[in-house]
Parts: C-alpha cells; sequence; structure tokens
C-alpha cells in the first residue's frame, strides 16, 4: 500500500487549490513589480496617517464650532485649491517627472502637518488656522493627486494597470480601518495634537519609497517638448465616449458621496450621541466594506462604461439602505456595504478613465478625476453639512444615495442605447448584400 504522501490528491481539491492559486495572483499580481511593491508599502503607512489627521481634524473643528457646515467646510478648504486649480496640476505631472514631483510634494504635506501639530499642541490654535492650513494642503494636492494616479502605470506597464489601481484604493481605503480607530484611541489618551505628530511622520514612507525605487524599470511615456496645455486635456478627455458617462457619474459621486468624514462625525454627535471614538469606529466599519470593495476590483478583468454604471446604481441603493436602518447596531453594519460599493465604484471609475486615456495625457485625465472627486467637495462638504444639521445625517445619507441612484439610472439608457445600436450596426454589416431582382 502506498505512503499516504504518495496518494494522489483528488481532482477537486487540485481544481480548487488551482483556482484559489489563480483568484490569489489575479487580485495581487501588481506586487511582483518592484517598484509598485516599494510604494505599496509606503503608501500603506502613509495613508493610515492621513486617515487619522483626516478623523482629528474634523473632530477638532467640530469641538472648536460645535457647527456641522464648519466640519463641512474643513474639507471643502482642503479642496478649493483642487476646484480652482486642480487642471493645471494635470499640466505639471504631464510635463516633469512624476516620482520627482510626487518626492517634492509629499515633502511638503508632511511640513503642513507639522505646522498644524505645533499650533495644536501650544494652544493656541483658533478655527481660522485650521482653515489656513487645509488651503495650503489644497495646493500640494493639485500637484500630488494628478501625479499619483498617473504614476501607477509608470511602475506597472498597462496590463496590470486596473489591478494596480484596484489595489492603491485598498491601500487607501484599508487606512480607513486603522486610521480613524488609532486617532480616536490617540484623542482619547494624549490629546488631538499628537495625531498631526504621527501624520507628519508617516509622510516619510513614501518618500522612503520613492527614493528606493529603480528608474530606468519605470515605464516612462514620451513627453512631447512643448507645454502640456489644460484645454488640450479637456477636449481630449471629452472626446473619449467611452468615459463620458463615467466623468458625469464621478462627478455626482465626487460632490454628494464622498463626503463620509462629515456623515459619520455628525452621525456619531448628533444622531447617536458619542464621542470621537465613536465616529471613528463607525469610519473603521466602513473601512471594513472599502477593502473588500476594492479586492474585488482588483480581482477583476478591465472595467467597462457599463460596470461603472451599475456599480454607480448599488453605491446610491446601499446609501439609501443605511439611511433606513433604525438602530445603531442595524447602521453599522449597513455601513459595510457603502464602504465597499463606494471604493468598487471609486476604482473601477479610476482606471476606466486611465485606461481609455493615454499616457501622456494621463495626468490632465486624471486632473478631472481629483477634481471631481475632490474638487467638488467644496460645494459638497458645506451643502452635505448644511442638510445634516438642518435635518440629520440620516437625510443626507438618503439625499446622496437617491442621487446618485438617479443619476446612474439616467446614463444608463444612452449607454444601453449606443451599445445596442453598435450591436445591431455589427449585425448588419454580417449579413450578405440583398440583391435587386
Amino acid at each position: 500500500m502506498l505512503p499516504s504522501e504518495d496518494l494522489p490528491r483528488p481532482v477537486s481539491s487540485v481544481r480548487v487549490h488551482s483556482t484559489v492559486r489563480g483568484a490569489v495572483r489575479r487580485t495581487f499580481g501588481s506586487l511582483d513589480t518592484r517598484n509598485y511593491r516599494l510604494y505599496f508599502t509606503g503608501d500603506l503607512v502613509s495613508k493610515v496617517g492621513s486617515w487619522m489627521q483626516t478623523m482629528a481634524e474634523a473632530w477638532l473643528v467640530s469641538t472648536l464650532t460645535g457647527s456641522g457646515i464648519a466640519v463641512g467646510a474643513t474639507f471643502a478648504f482642503r479642496f478649493l485649491p483642487v476646484l480652482l486649480f486642480g487642471l493645471w496640476g494635470g499640466t505639471i505631472a504631464d510635463r516633469f517627472d512624476r516620482r520627482r514631483v510626487l518626492l517634492v510634494t509629499q515633502t511638503l504635506a508632511a511640513v503642513l502637518a507639522v505646522a498644524l501639530w505645533l499650533i495644536v499642541l501650544t494652544g493656541v490654535v483658533q478655527v481660522w488656522m485650521v482653515f489656513g492650513l487645509a488651503i495650503a494642503l489644497g495646493f500640494v494636492t493639485v500637484v500630488d493627486e494628478p501625479a499619483r494616479h498617473a504614476f501607477v502605470e509608470e511602475m506597472v506597464g498597462r496590463d496590470r494597470l486596473p489591478n494596480a489601481v484596484a489595489l492603491t484604493s485598498a491601500v487607501a481605503n484599508s487606512a480607513r480601518i486603522t486610521g480613524p480607530a488609532a486617532a480616536g484611541l490617540l484623542i482619547a489618551t494624549v490629546g488631538t495634537s499628537w495625531v498631526f505628530f504621527v501624520n507628519a511622520v508617516s509622510f516619510f514612507a513614501v518618500v522612503a519609497a520613492l527614493g528606493a525605487m529603480r528608474p530606468a524599470e519605470l515605464h516612462r511615456p514620451h513627453r512631447h517638448t512643448e507645454r502640456p496645455r489644460v484645454r488640450e486635456g479637456l477636449a481630449y478627455a471629452w472626446s473619449i465616449r467611452e468615459i463620458r458617462a463615467t466623468i458625469l457619474l464621478v462627478a455626482v459621486v465626487g460632490t454628494l458621496v464622498y463626503n463620509f468624514p462629515t456623515f459619520l462625525t455628525l452621525l456619531a454627535r448628533d444622531t447617536f450621541h458619542g464621542g470621537a471614538g465613536l465616529a471613528g469606529f463607525l469610519m473603521a466599519l466602513l473601512g471594513v466594506g472599502t477593502v473588500a470593495g476594492a479586492l474585488t476590483a482588483a480581482a477583476r478583468p478591465r472595467p467597462t462604461s457599463r460596470t461603472v454604471v451599475i456599480a454607480a446604481a448599488l453605491l446610491g441603493i446601499t446609501l439609501l439602505v443605511a439611511a433606513s436602518m433604525p438602530t445603531k447596531f442595524d447602521t453599522e453594519v449597513a455601513l459595510l456595504p457603502v464602504g465597499a460599493m463606494a471604493v468598487f465604484f471609486g476604482s473601477t471609475a479610476n482606471a476606466h478613465m486611465q485606461i481609455s486615456s493615454a499616457q501622456q495625457l494621463r495626468g490632465r485625465v486624471m486632473a478631472i478625476y481629483t477634481l471631481l472627486t475632490l474638487g467638488t467637495t467644496v460645494v459638497g462638504g458645506p451643502f452635505v453639512g448644511w442638510v445634516c444639521q438642518n435635518w440629520s445625517p440620516r437625510i443626507g445619507l438618503a439625499f446622496a444615495g437617491g442621487a446618485t441612484v438617479t443619476a446612474a439610472v439616467a446614463l444608463a439608457a444612452p449607454l444601453y442605447a449606443a451599445t445596442h445600436a453598435r450591436r445591431r450596426a455589427r449585425e448588419f454589416v454580417g449579413q450578405p448584400a440583398s440583391t435587386n431582382k
């Protein structure tokens, strides 16, 4: 009789093992690339620090003012420069070496975090100072975000771009789990100021990763000698019929939905009568869902317009469900699918816009994405805060969900008509020509 280790494995077991291994490789394939692996690790540390600061900043302004509108305005001030100058940031990302651009922007962001730490630590902080530093960080974001998005393909190449975009989103959104929770813990134990110090230190993880990369292994785009122009990027992006619906949906979601720090801070304070710890816990729950959504996006093939529209509709539905939950526990559970669909939509839309555009114009195309996801919060942040304060945070969530579903349905009809027309055209071309008798 054969020893047990020499017995052949059942065919079904081998098939399952092979399937699981293939799924893992599809999901994490971009980590085979050394440069991206370095960036992935450094970005994870930095994003944890950034989400700690986002949570602490919202709580600080809420404590200083007691105003929901002021909490929303904090993020509006941060992204005001993106709204006004974001498209010009894309020209910088297309003109200069993106790796060096990111080295500069990450260092500047660290300096601003140190300044915020010092004014809170010394007790001189006033709300206008927080707003001023938020605006300064916004000017850094104007250049940093388009360069960051456009740099992904340089690290991994075009074939792995959708996977790398989704994994980068997984990094950002897994930080929602540990970042807000850690911020709430630090605020409760050592004070708000030290959250900003930790964030300042975290930026140097990205700086170290960028410095350790091998420039010769980057897939750098061909850069024209003439100066990149904003108008050229706008005309080019809108001329791509494949991504017009994506651009419009990102505008709606960026304006109304991507204000989660405002939603959840006010939900914790006004609806559930909790403190910073509860607000951090709600953000962490959202983060658990976002990781699942990002990994699902990473395992999927090349995204299409249809995928983006369906993701937007499902995101809107999950928001409506969360808004209708009667108890705190039910709301906490409902935040998991909200987080999953929020990042699945964002990752899919991001990858769709990148795949459909030329790399030498990628900075300007992603500047549009940045403008629509971050810059629009200048309008959406205070508006969402106003709705939450004058009605309730649940009404704010329901309004954002209803608007997203409406936009997805409105854009699905022409998209379906265009797809149907192309199919009919292909069928017509495939038929033999009729003969006159």
